[in-house]
């Protein structure tokens, strides 16, 4: 069985949002892709959704929408929609970041793998070259092979005191077809939180090899106490010169669904170069129910985000110390950011991949470690934004899968 002390320890702790979390009854009545992904009697714990409901502000202004049956084209505040999420973006970088970001430089989008896609095809050609940090979230390598560029791996390696990268193994591999390089930070699935040293290599060396820079910063609200977050732009004038930040409510108001994220340009001159590719009626609108939901999200919803951080940062060390204490064979490194585990299970030697194992031997569904690198079989990873009881069944079954394995 768990520790019963680690439990209580939890449910102290997670007493502050048990208004949020949703059973696993509520969660199966839902029309959830997570939690209807695998048979009946697995339980989910791979796509990015957190098992809980949205901050109450979040919901109120969904509601208000639905009674006003307001499905029209919108304008808010006299403007086009749309500015509404990108003076929110605004606000929210200020107050949390110091970073003054100028609203007319944020182009808002439904999705950030779209905004992904249509970045490549604006810097580069089908050809070129572009550095992307291995293992990475699986649409990175996808869009690079669906518009016909060469991935060139930056690999996250690791060490004692947790996942690096080294420039300098890419100096030889990079030439003048290079021409982007893709940041994910926080990183998924490593849930790494780059220093500032470590993003000033990553700048100097976009700088030295002319390359934008494309950061995908959508974890960046999910920071675990003793990291710190630091968007790539505010590096320096320089850096900000090549960089595109991507960033969404999405995945920190656990509200992907309603589609709607934003893509920053750290000059108006990098703006232009993207319009001149991609003209703006190819990226779409959002609709009005994402609009309104980020804008309160970040707005208004922080209270909610700092309940769920107490509770993300609880089931992150409860998680850790189950695993340490009952299977030392699975290597970690705690994660800085993200409700997400990356799971080395190289020490099981199993015959199959380790999402495999876990599926039919203890009926869990992980997030198969070959779909973020083709060499990753020995990993899997965890979500483990969701309540006590669902983590505690999920360990369970984990503990007693590996036992059988053992015998």
């Amino acid at each position: 069985m768990i520790h019963e002390t680690a439990v209580s320890t939890v449910a102290s702790a997670s007493r502050e949002i048990r208004d949020f979390i949703l059973s696993q009854p509520e969660l199966l009545a839902r029309q959830s892709y997570k939690w209807h992904l695998y048979p009946a009697g697995v339980i989910a714990a791979c796509v990015a959704d957190m098992d809980f409901r949205v901050a109450p502000e979040v919901q109120s202004v969904i509601q208000y929408g639905l009674e006003k049956s307001d499905y029209v084209y919108p304008l808010r505040d006299g403007r086009r929609a749309d500015r509404a999420v990108a003076a929110a973006f605004a606000a929210r970088m200020k107050h949390g970041f110091n970073w003054d970001v100028d609203p007319a430089q944020v182009l808002v989008v439904a999705d950030l793998v779209q905004a992904t896609y249509a970045s490549i095809l604006a810097f580069s050609e089908p050809g070129d070259g572009v550095v992307l940090q291995v293992p990475n979230y699986p649409p990175f390598r996808e869009a690079l092979e669906v518009t016909g560029r060469q991935l060139i791996p930056l690999e996250m390696e690791w060490t004692d005191e947790g996942y690096v990268f080294d420039l300098e193994k890419l100096e030889d591999r990079v030439d003048e077809r290079t021409k982007l390089f893709i940041l994910c930070n926080p990183q998924n699935p490593t849930g790494r939180v780059f220093t500032r040293a470590e993003l000033e290599r990553v700048a100097a060396f976009a700088e030295r090899h002319d390359l934008i820079v494309v950061s995908d910063e959508i974890h960046s609200d999910l920071i675990h106490p003793g990291a710190t977050h630091l968007p790539f732009a505010t590096l320096s004038p320089a850096a900000a010169s090549r960089a595109i930040t991507l960033n969404s409510a999405s995945k920190s108001f656990n509200i992907a669904g309603l589609r709607c994220g934003l893509v920053h340009f750290g000059t108006e001159a990098l703006m232009q170069r993207f319009h001149a590719r991609i003209p703006i009626r190819l990226t779409g609108s959002v609709n009005n129910v994402g609009i309104d939901a980020t804008v309160a999200a970040w707005t208004d919803g922080q209270a909610w985000l700092d309940a769920v951080r107490v509770h993300l940062l609880t089931m992150r060390d409860y998680v850790a110390g189950i695993l340490r204490d009952e299977i030392p064979e699975i290597r970690f490194h705690v994660p800085e950011a993200t409700y997400l585990l990356w799971m080395d299970c190289s020490d099981l030697n199993l015959d199959g991949s380790a999402s495999s194992f876990f599926l039919k031997q203890a009926r869990i569904g992980f997030s198969a470690g070959e779909t973020f690198h083709p060499d990753a079989m020995n990993f899997a990873r965890m979500n483990f934004a969701t309540s006590r009881p669902i983590l505690n069944e999920i360990l369970e079954r984990m503990i007693t899968a590996v036992r059988s394995l053992r015998r």
